[in-house]
């Protein structure tokens, strides 16, 4: 499989040497491993002092420190007084009581720690209750369509972008030359995920519930929904639940980082609004795998595309409300703000019906906050009343 560099080997590097504990987490097939193996490949050229500790819990070769007490010795035994000792460790939840190891090795001042693990066993919510340490978090997620187009040596076109609309970003699934073939792939990853990061995990009983969910929110990405919603859906269909499962159960669905929960935000008011959520999956490509491409909603396919790009910006993203009209985000990072709305075809008059519906809430905002419109526009960008009109394609190949 061709591998490339992935911004996150710098953020990874920008924390090389300091007392934290690395922790490589995302959702399932997403890189991490390789992610990790990228970094010993830099740490072996750029240290010439560096003594690196390697366990891969993939392999048989290291069962036999499964039990945290044989990790510790084996770790222990390789240190080098000498060398800059740094200890790798691929899917460390597999050894039992892990964190007394990792703990340990943090507690001896004498190691420079990087651990990867499958999504819900090492969620950010438990980092603090895990380690004694302090904890720095790279979450790693499938493929962009920038990082698309440099695994396939392609350009930004219109034929690219729809190509990667299909696939999306599960970069083992390239491997394959069919389309059904890669659909295979990334619904095999899913249901693996569902299996063995959320029923096993959480000893759910239920499993039909927790598919009935989640193919609820599969059909339901980028629209406005709440555990009520969802529960009376599914009892309407006799399978007879309450708001407090659902609950659970989603929450289990965003633990794995198979969705991603946004909430809704009062522009006007400047307040978080409860009980009415939006979801979108960690890779829009899963919609597909699961529920075929029939009856393609394409404004909610590229909804769900720019708010993971967001995400994997680093912004934290919301459901603006204003006067009952819908921004479909309100973007923050530190000081800054951007208002978005999505969507696929605007047309090219400025009189027309849906152009009119997409720019009229953004136009009601009165702060001096950026504003834009992403649309399927294939021209360059524009403006229109102070509002950037720009294409998908070009914003998410930026």
């Amino acid at each position: 499989m061709k591998i490339i560099e992935r911004k996150y080997l710098k953020d990874i590097i920008d924390v090389m040497g300091t007392p934290d504990i690395k922790v490589i987490t995302g959702v399932r097939r997403s890189g991490k491993s390789e992610l990790l193996n990228m970094f010993i490949d830099y740490v072996k050229e750029n240290d010439r002092k560096a003594n690196i500790i390697y366990i891969d819990y993939n392999l048989d070769k290291f069962d036999y420190l499964k039990d945290y007490k044989e990790l510790i010795k084996y770790v222990s035994e390789r240190y080098d007084s000498k060398k800059n000792n740094f200890i790798m460790i691929d899917e460390v939840q597999m050894c039992n009581d892990f964190e007394k190891a990792i703990n340990n090795f943090h507690a001896e001042n004498k190691y420079d720690i990087y651990i990867t693990g499958s999504n819900a066993f090492l969620l950010s919510s438990d980092l603090a209750t895990l380690f004694t340490g302090r904890t720095y978090s790279i979450e790693v997620y499938p493929f962009s369509y920038k990082e698309f187009l440099e695994y396939y040596d392609l350009t930004n076109n219109y034929e690219n972008f729809d190509r990667y609309v299909l696939e999306g970003g599960y970069a083992g699934s390239y491997l394959y030359k069919d389309l059904d073939k890669k659909y295979n792939y990334i619904s095999d990853v899913y249901k693996t995920m569902i299996v063995r990061d959320i029923v096993q995990r959480n000893k759910i009983q239920n499993v039909s519930l927790l598919d009935s969910i989640s193919d609820f929110l599969i059909d339901n990405i980028a629209r406005i929904t709440s555990y009520r919603n969802i529960t009376d859906t599914l009892n309407y269909n006799k399978l007879n639940t309450n708001d407090k499962t659902v609950g659970a159960y989603i929450k289990y669905l965003c633990e794995a980082f198979a969705f991603y929960k946004v909430r809704r935000y009062d522009i006007q008011g400047k307040r978080y609004l409860s009980s009415q959520d939006k979801y979108y999956l960690s890779d829009h490509a899963v919609k597909y795998a699961i529920q075929g491409t029939k009856n393609m909603n394409y404004g909610n396919i590229y909804e769900n595309i720019i708010a993971m790009e967001l995400i994997r910006r680093g912004y934290e993203i919301y459901v603006g409300i204003l006067y009952e009209k819908e921004i479909d985000f309100v973007a923050m990072k530190r000081d800054e703000k951007i208002y978005i709305q999505v969507a696929d075809d605007i047309g090219n008059d400025f009189e027309n019906n849906t152009f009119k519906r997409e720019v009229d809430p953004l136009l009601k905002i009165k702060d001096a906050y950026p504003k834009m419109l992403i649309a399927r526009t294939r021209h360059d960008n524009y403006q229109y009343e102070g509002i950037q009109i720009i294409d998908i394609a070009n914003w998410l190949a930026e």
